[in-house]
This record gives C-alpha cells, sequence and structure tokens, in this order.
C-alpha cells in the first residue's frame, strides 16, 4: 500500500506552493494595495455644533485646494475630493514610481443652515468649514388676531 503514495512527490509539490507562495506574498508586500485602504472611500470628518454654528474638520492631506469641491443643497452637505499623486524614488540603479489615485465624498444632513453666509478654508491639508445657524421658529405657528 505504500507503494501508492509517492511520499518525495508530494513533498515536491508542498514546497512549490511554497515557493509561489512567497513569490506572490514578496511581489504584493511593498504597499501594492495602498491606493485602495489608505484613502478609501471616506476621510476622517469632525462635526461640532455651537451655539451660533456648526463646525466641520475635514483632514484631506497630500490634496489640493482645486479638487476640492462642497456644495449645499436640500439641507445636504457635500464635500468631494480627487487625490492623483505620484511620487518617484531613486536609490543607486533603483528607480521606483509610484501613483495613487480615487475620488471620494462624504455628505451630512445639517438643518436650519444659513446658505448665503457658508464659509470655507483649507490650511495644511485641513478643510474647515462653518455653518452658520438660522433662527428656527415653531413650524405652522400663527396667532390671528380678532376683530
Amino acid at each position: 500500500m505504500f507503494n501508492l503514495i509517492p511520499f518525495n512527490r508530494k513533498n515536491e509539490v508542498v514546497s512549490r506552493e511554497d515557493f509561489f507562495n512567497q513569490v506572490f506574498n514578496q511581489f504584493f508586500r511593498e504597499d501594492f494595495f495602498a491606493p485602495f485602504t489608505a484613502a478609501g472611500n471616506n476621510f476622517r470628518v469632525d462635526l461640532k455644533e455651537t451655539a451660533d454654528s456648526y463646525v466641520i474638520k475635514a483632514d484631506l492631506p497630500g490634496i489640493k485646494k482645486e479638487d476640492i469641491t462642497i456644495r449645499f443643497a436640500n439641507d445636504y452637505l457635500t464635500i468631494a475630493a480627487k487625490l492623483d499623486e505620484e511620487t518617484e524614488t531613486r536609490e543607486d540603479s533603483y528607480l521606483r514610481r509610484e501613483r495613487r489615485y480615487g475620488e471620494f465624498n462624504r455628505s451630512f444632513y445639517i438643518r436650519n443652515v444659513r446658505d448665503e453666509n457658508i464659509d470655507a478654508e483649507f490650511t495644511d491639508g485641513v478643510l474647515t468649514i462653518s455653518l452658520p445657524k438660522r433662527e428656527i421658529t415653531a413650524p405652522g405657528t400663527k396667532t390671528i388676531p380678532i376683530r
């Protein structure tokens, strides 16, 4: 019965699998999936409410001001950004080039905003948006004078 199973060949197959796994892992080890995991589809945002406004701070490192779009419509604030980055590293005779590209956006439902006074500033990779609050009045309440 032992003559039917060639033990040496099985070990060769295992060592080939190990070899291919090792080559595959080395090939993909170095930041191959970074564009998909680093930026992802989102970016970090802090949303704070003060007495007279809402303040949003969004971390957008590596993104240019021209590649950011802010829209406010139907009580939704949408921040959209594009990342198009290319780096080059030279070490001795080795040349390595990397590129990352991605588009992502976030939307927030914010009621009672005076949209004509929204202000945005972009400094050192941090986008700060100030949304002044509108005075809240009771909906549909009106006092009718009697004659």
